[in-house]
C-alpha cells in the first residue's frame, strides 16, 4: 500500500501539473487550475479518465464542449483532441491508461 499526496498549491502559485504515480501501463497526474486558466489543445496516446475533485472545468473535445465536475467522470479515447478551461478554481486527477 502507498499513500500519494496531492497537496493544494493554488494558494502558492497558478497552474500546476504534476505526476502522482507512474505504473507500467498507466500514469496519474494532478492538475490544479485557477479560475480562467486554460490548457491548450492537445491529445494523449492513451485512454484518459478525468476525475474533478473540486471545481468545474470546461472541456472541448473534438469540437464538443462539456463541463466536468465532481458529479461526473470524463472519458477520452486515445488521440482525441481536447482543451480545457477552469470555470472555478479546480483540482483534477487525470488517469492515462495504456491497453
Amino acid at each position: 500500500m502507498e499513500i500519494l499526496k496531492t497537496p493544494d498549491v493554488l494558494s502558492d502559485k497558478a497552474k500546476k501539473s504534476a505526476p502522482v504515480l507512474q505504473l507500467e501501463n498507466a500514469k496519474v497526474l494532478n492538475i490544479q487550475l485557477r479560475k480562467g486558466e486554460s490548457i491548450p489543445e492537445h491529445h494523449a496516446n492513451a485512454e484518459v479518465v478525468i476525475v474533478v475533485r473540486r471545481g468545474r472545468v470546461e472541456f472541448t473535445v473534438e469540437g464538443e464542449t462539456v463541463v466536468a465536475s465532481p458529479e461526473n467522470v470524463l472519458h477520452l479515447a486515445p488521440l482525441e483532441n481536447h482543451q480545457l478551461t477552469a470555470q472555478e478554481d479546480s483540482d483534477l486527477l487525470v488517469f492515462q491508461i495504456n491497453a
